[in-house]
C-alpha cells in the first residue's frame, strides 16, 4: 500500500474545501493520461492532515505511472467536481525522493518501464540521494517519532505543529494526535527533512541519476535504455563521437549541489579561543 498526499485544485488555485463544509471524498486512478479507461484502483476517503492536505492510502497496484482524478465537493451546498491534476508514480513511501518515471522522463526513455530499467534508475537514484545526505549533512527521509503528555499552546489547529511545543531540533510534522486525560495529548510526528516535498532535491537527484545513466557505456547502460548524446558517427560507422553535457549556466545544464545550499544543516560550535595558560600564570585570578 502506498500513501499519496493531496492539495485539492479548484478554479486555478489550491482549494481546501473543509471550511466550507465541503469534503474530498475519492480518488480514481487510471492508466493512461486521458483517463477515459477502467479505473485501475481507488481510494476513499480522504483523511485530513492539516489545511488544503489530504491523504489517501493508495491500494496495492503494479509499479508505474498512473494518472488520477480526484472527486470533492467545495463546499456544503456545492456540487461535486473533479480535479485531474494527479500524476502519481507508484509505489511510493520505498526511501527514494524520486521516481525511476522521472528519471526516464529526463532521458526520453518511453514507459512503462522494464524491470531491468527501473532497477537500474533506482540504483542511481539512491547514488545521488547519497551524495545529496552527505553535502546536507542529514538524511532525505523523515522518521516517524511519538510525543506523549503535551499540552497544546491552543485547540483549534492541532495539526499545526507550531501548536505544540516540541523537543526536536530539526523539521516537525503532525502526522495525527490522540487526546489523553488532563488536556494532554499523544502526537505523532514526521520529523526530518523530507527530500521528496523539496523541488530542488528532487530536481537534482532526478538530473544527476539521469546523467549516470547516460554517461555509462556498457551493456547495463544499453539494458536501462539510454545512452550518451551522439553528436556524429563516421560514414563506415566506426568511429563515433559524443556530445559532453552542458556546462553550469548553459540551459538544460546539471543543477550544482550549492543549489542545496538553504537545507543544509547548520552545526553552532564555540568560536575559537587561544589557549589559556597554565595556572598561575594565566591571566584569570581564580585557580581552576
Amino acid at each position: 500500500m502506498s500513501v499519496y498526499d493531496h492539495k485539492p485544485m479548484w478554479a486555478g488555485a489550491h482549494y481546501d474545501p473543509a471550511p466550507a463544509g465541503g469534503e474530498v471524498s475519492r480518488l480514481d486512478l487510471y492508466a493512461t493520461p486521458e483517463r477515459d479507461g477502467a479505473v485501475v484502483a481507488s481510494a476513499a476517503p480522504a483523511v485530513r492532515l492539516r489545511a488544503g492536505v489530504y491523504r489517501f492510502d493508495v491500494p496495492h497496484v503494479a509499479p508505474g505511472r498512473y494518472w488520477g482524478a480526484v472527486t470533492f465537493t467545495p463546499n456544503e451546498s456545492g456540487q461535486a467536481v473533479t480535479d485531474t491534476s494527479v500524476r502519481l508514480d507508484l509505489p511510493t513511501g520505498q526511501g527514494l525522493v524520486a521516481s525511476p518515471e522521472a528519471v526516464a522522463d529526463t532521458l526520453g526513455v518511453p514507459l512503462p518501464l522494464t524491470s531491468v530499467q527501473r532497477s537500474a534508475y533506482e540504483t542511481q537514484i539512491r547514488n545521488a540521494q547519497a551524495d545529496v545526505a552527505a553535502y546536507l549533512g542529514r538524511a532525505l527521509v523523515p522518521t516517524v517519532t511519538t510525543l506523549r503528555g503535551l499540552t497544546p499552546y491552543w485547540t483549534d489547529a492541532l495539526e499545526d505543529a507550531d501548536a505544540w511545543h516540541l523537543d526536536v531540533d530539526d523539521i516537525a510534522e503532525v502526522i495525527s494526535y490522540r487526546a489523553n486525560g488532563e488536556s494532554t495529548y499523544d502526537v505523532d510526528l514526521l520529523v526530518g527533512l523530507d527530500g521528496a516535498k523539496e523541488e530542488t532535491v528532487v530536481r537534482y537527484v532526478v538530473a544527476h541519476a539521469a546523467e549516470s545513466v547516460r554517461q555509462r557505456t556498457d551493456q547495463a547502460a544499453t539494458a536501462a535504455g539510454a545512452g550518451r548524446r551522439v553528436s556524429s558517427v563516421s560514414a563506415e560507422g566506426q568511429s563515433i563521437s559524443y556530445d559532453p553535457a552542458p556546462t553550469t549556466g548553459q540551459a538544460g545544464a546539471l543543477p550544482t549541489i550549492n543549489s542545496l545550499n538553504r537545507l543544509r544543516r547548520l552545526v553552532f560550535q564555540p568560536l575559537s579561543r587561544p589557549p589559556r595558560a597554565p595556572w598561575p600564570y594565566a591571566s584569570s585570578r581564580a585557580r581552576r
